[in-house]
């Protein structure tokens, strides 16, 4: 795996692997704000098991596109909502999504592994299937606990390295394959970084776009029998994890 020593002497564009033509007009589609975005706010929502403080300021890492923004105005009702990105043209489209949607938002060029944000300067760390796309993925951890507030939440939803692995995304998209992780890697990464949860804040989505060989086809014709837990390889994980107090 890629160290994330000194990740600030190298280029935003070495830092991460840009989408593909398709993949920029895919995260601007109905399809992935409505059964992507919303579904994987709601339960990181359920997961935070009633911890989320009133009028957060919340910091969207790797907002994108800015289709995750008028969500996170929704379901969090921030005092102060920030988005990050280092992609020139999705912060463009993020700012005017945002401004059509009457949101207000601070955005800001950067990359995740080097937060243009004061320590202990955020209640919330939204991080959504941007993670599989960072080589530095160390070094986006310890910012998001850098600027997170004790007893402030990461907000966490990935997509693990089954997923990214499969013929159908490396197809469509492009990803640093040599950091994949599974549900379980990652988990053990957020801890090793210092943040706490519980297994009630942990879920293992197991969503039809989610499941790259077919999408939930076979099982929908009822061909198939529908795997439960422990008995697939997770292609999603979501979690809810706490800087700790002290």
């Amino acid at each position: 795996m890629t160290s994330a020593a000194n990740p600030s002497s190298l280029s935003s564009a070495k830092a991460f692997v840009p989408e593909t033509r398709f993949g920029n007009w895919f995260l601007k589609t109905y399809t992935w704000r409505h059964h992507v975005l919303r579904v994987a706010i709601e339960d990181l929502l359920q997961l935070a098991r009633g911890t989320v403080p009133p009028a957060p300021v919340v910091l969207d890492a790797g907002c994108g596109h800015g289709q995750s923004l008028p969500l996170l105005h929704r379901y969090f009702v921030p005092s102060r909502l920030i988005g990050v990105d280092c992609f020139a043209p999705a912060l463009d489209d993020a700012q005017a999504h945002a401004r059509a949607a009457g949101v207000p938002v601070e955005l800001h060029s950067g990359d995740c592994s080097a937060i243009p944000l004061p320590d202990a300067s955020c209640d919330i760390v939204f991080c959504h299937q941007t993670f599989h796309h960072l080589v530095y993925q160390e070094a986006a951890l310890a910012e998001f606990y850098r600027v997170l507030k004790p007893g402030g939440l990461l907000c966490f939803a990935e997509s693990t390295e089954a997923y990214i692995r499969s013929w159908v995304i490396r197809l469509l998209f492009r990803h640093p394959m040599h950091v994949q992780r599974s549900a379980e890697g990652y988990l053990d990464m957020i801890r090793e970084a210092g943040f706490t949860f519980e297994p009630e804040n942990v879920s293992y989505p197991y969503l039809w776009w989610s499941r790259a060989k077919d999408f939930g086809l076979l099982e929908r014709m009822k061909l198939q029998r529908r795997r439960v837990f422990g008995e697939r390889e997770e292609t999603l994980v979501n979690v809810v994890a706490r800087k700790p107090l002290a």
